[in-house]
């Protein structure tokens, strides 16, 4: 009696054509291994350094030192703004939070580029991964913005809406950074000009949201010069600048008493913000998937 097929009993439909990907999605069915690339990520970053994990205090701090004595001391940038010292270092945490996941989500592909030639898997784990380790590291700035908004009084000013605000910018950045890592690390790996491209567009990324400055300088500037309402209206949309504008509001709002500083429509402009930084995830996501065949040969 002859032995049956196996190969003949299995429905092909119960394999996978092989290389082929669904994207974002594949992030659940390999889970597994986007927590190695995390932990590999967050173990590997401080290697053989003696300060370890105090780096993720020491550059904001310094960061954080310059700007507000070089601007708001000597520049008296902090003009009309109750508790500057606040106001100045939760902007910089986004914007410290988009930097990073954004610049490693790009360099993701070309800095895994043995694994991309020799093992298939989902390429946007290593995106995704870059943005989880850019928020594990957000983390100890977190902390220390947390700790001196307590001693000023924070926990007496927080409320529901502010713990909401928190999350919705975090939310905001991540994506949003998540989105334009796939769209140029993609390119990336055929043109190693995206890598300048995004330095200096992070360049640009501090000075294009209020965290230096308030909103309402921009709002008087445009008034002064007579340009059109619509330029401050797209000035408050850029997703960047809602997830500063929101954790001023989780932050620094409850432990000063200024109002007129609180932009407008900040509820609203936020559920546009989360449909702008969607198109641009899909965007990304779009781009990186018709480039993703030819990884392994342009590497």
């Amino acid at each position: 009696m002859t032995e049956p097929d196996l190969f003949t009993t299995i429905p092909r439909s119960g394999f996978d054509v092989p290389g082929t990907s669904r994207g974002l999605f594949d992030i659940f069915r390999w889970h597994y291994l986007l927590s190695l690339l995390v932990r590999t990520g967050v173990t590997t970053r401080y290697r053989n350094s003696v300060l370890g994990w105090t780096w993720s205090y020491v550059r904001p701090a310094a960061q954080f030192l310059v700007f507000w004595i070089v601007l708001g001391l000597f520049m008296n940038l902090n003009r009309g703004i109750d508790q500057y010292a606040v106001y100045l270092f939760s902007g910089i945490v986004v914007v410290n939070l988009f930097s990073e996941a954004f610049k490693n989500a790009t360099t993701s592909i070309v800095g895994n580029a043995p694994l991309v030639r020799k093992v298939y898997l989902p390429r946007q784990l290593f995106a995704v991964s870059a943005a989880i380790v850019a928020f594990v590291h957000f983390l100890p700035q977190l902390a220390l913005l947390m700790i001196v908004c307590i001693v000023l009084g924070w926990l007496g000013g927080v409320g529901v809406l502010s713990i909401l605000a928190m999350l919705a910018a975090i939310a905001i950045t991540l994506l949003f950074a998540l989105g334009l890592g796939l769209l140029f690390g993609a390119v990336n790996v055929r043109y190693r000009d995206a890598e300048n491209i995004v330095e200096l567009l992070l360049l640009l990324a501090t000075w294009a949201s209020p965290v230096l400055y308030s909103w309402t300088m921009v709002r008087d500037a445009i008034d002064t010069l007579d340009w059109p309402g619509w330029m401050l209206e797209l000035y408050m949309l850029n997703p960047l600048t809602q997830g500063v504008q929101l954790f001023h509001y989780a932050f620094w709002m409850p432990v000063t008493a200024a109002t007129e500083t609180v932009p407008p429509g900040l509820g609203i402009n936020t559920l546009w913000t989360f449909l702008i930084v969607v198109a641009v995830l899909a965007l990304g996501q779009f781009v990186f998937r018709r480039l993703e065949g030819r990884f392994a040969q342009d590497l």
